[in-house]
């Protein structure tokens, strides 16, 4: 293709313009490669648009907030990130959609001192890409918004670990005895976060105490507790791996409590269905997940009841052929699930991984007039780490028409090789290959748990 016949906008008779919105794990990898091959040729102008400056693989957040990664070593500046890979970064907050105009409407950017860093504008566009991600779904408990904390973002996770840090230091340094449930942590929710969650902070809790804070004891004073409504731990695992995680949880101090529903959060605990009242320090809200509220009115398009965007086989939204939406976002249909499954593509991260890969070769039968192909989701399983204790999971799913169980050493490779297969889909071999043994080298010169 020469640079005279290069695909266009149709309304402006420029290099065709595709703006995708959500720096996550599908968006900054889509925004890459696009840039990578498409942008560098000069076919298409790629803007990534994003609230946050950098990004953060979403399943390592809690990890950030147990203090056992170090968010400095694993975050990518978004500007660097444009600059290297041939893609444009625009700062900024989705705030309307003009769909007859095809442009986006972004507020405007303000500081911590609410001065201006950037103006309220528009952003046009051929292609739009949204990719905006979930939050968690309280279903209107009372007391979550106002006393629990989420793990949906870098601000979160670090918000938690410094409350959690603080508290710690707290108990060292008063007058008195630790009270009971001064240094307790309710996690509600016991999907794949959750119970992550309360492996690493059964490990780091202890490892801060171990730094000189000897008026702990952590038998007496240190308790997590994980809090499900249903039946059972993990309900998208087979039970036999469920059970067995429990009995791991269990065995290391952590209360696993099912069939318990949450009645309230207050500001001293948590409230249950059948009168128990558990008192915590610390409650995060793990349970649930749904669209963004904005996506329910956002230029018209179709949403189902969590808010998800509803897509066509092909990605693109039912309503307008020139937007699409890949992602935990985007209800796309799955109809391979089977019996006793949700009829949409589950909210996992190799959902995103496989859906960017699948949105770059769209744009390309878009720039060539060619007609879409449809997604197909690959059901690789679940995996679930349990820190330096263990990884669970179920490989391959619908893949070989059953699930194969994992569990140990070999299961917590295939975890690492999720991180590995987003670190390259950004960085490429080189980069990754440094990182990681600068990331070895770091780690034996410095504390295994955050302290700050």
């Amino acid at each position: 293709m020469t640079l005279s016949d290069t695909p266009t906008s149709p309304r402006t008779g420029q290099a065709h313009r595709d703006v995708i919105v959500g720096g996550g794990a599908g968006g900054l990898e889509l925004a890459t490669r696009l840039g990578d091959t498409l942008g560098r040729q000069g076919k298409v102008r790629v803007t990534l648009v994003d609230k946050n400056r950098t990004h953060i693989w979403k399943p390592k957040l809690h990890e950030i907030a147990a203090g056992s990664m170090d968010l400095g070593l694993h975050t990518v500046d978004y500007l660097a990130q444009a600059h290297w890979h041939g893609f444009h970064f625009r700062l900024g907050e989705l705030c309307g959609l003009d769909r007859a105009q095809r442009q986006l409407h972004l507020q405007a950017c303000l500081d911590e001192r609410g001065r201006e860093i950037m103006p309220a504008s528009v952003l046009p566009y051929d292609t739009l890409v949204l990719a905006v991600g979930s939050l968690s779904n309280d279903f209107g408990t009372p007391g979550v918004r106002e006393h629990a904390m989420r793990l949906e973002s870098q601000a979160d996770a670090k918000a938690f670990h410094a409350r959690l840090i603080n508290a710690c230091l707290r108990a060292q340094m008063q007058s008195g005895p630790v009270q009971s449930g001064q240094l307790h942590v309710a996690i509600i929710g016991a999907g794949a976060t959750g119970v992550e969650l309360a492996a690493e902070l059964h490990r780091s809790l202890r490892e801060v105490v171990s730094y000189g804070l000897d008026r702990i004891d952590p038998s007496r004073d240190l308790k997590v507790m994980v809090i499900e409504a249903a039946d059972r731990i993990l309900p998208v695992l087979p039970e036999r791996l469920s059970v067995a995680t429990t009995n791991l949880l269990r065995g290391l101090g952590v209360e696993v409590l099912t069939r318990a529903r949450v009645l309230e959060v207050t500001p001293s605990g948590v409230r249950l269905a059948d009168g128990r009242e558990l008192s915590a320090e610390l409650v995060v809200w793990a349970a649930g997940v749904k669209g963004a509220d904005f996506l329910h009115e956002l230029g018209g398009l179709e949403s189902n009841r969590l808010n998800q965007l509803v897509v066509h086989p092909t990605l693109q939204t039912t309503r307008d052929p020139d937007v699409f939406a890949l992602g935990d976002c985007a209800a796309c249909p799955w109809p391979e699930a089977g019996p006793g499954r949700p009829p949409i593509v589950p909210p996992r991260a190799q959902a995103a991984h496989q859906q960017a890969s699948h949105m770059l070769g769209q744009i390309r039968l878009r720039l060539a007039g060619r007609p879409l192909k449809p997604y197909r989701y690959r059901d690789f399983g679940s995996l679930v780490s349990l820190g330096q204790y263990s990884t669970v999971g179920s490989m391959m799913g619908g893949l070989i028409g059953g699930s194969m169980m994992i569990e140990g050493v070999f299961a917590k490779l295939m975890y690492l090789s999720l991180y590995k297969m987003h670190e390259l889909a950004l960085h490429g071999w080189a980069k990754v290959t440094l990182d990681t043994l600068a990331r070895l080298i770091t780690r034996r010169t410095e504390p295994h748990v955050k302290l700050h």
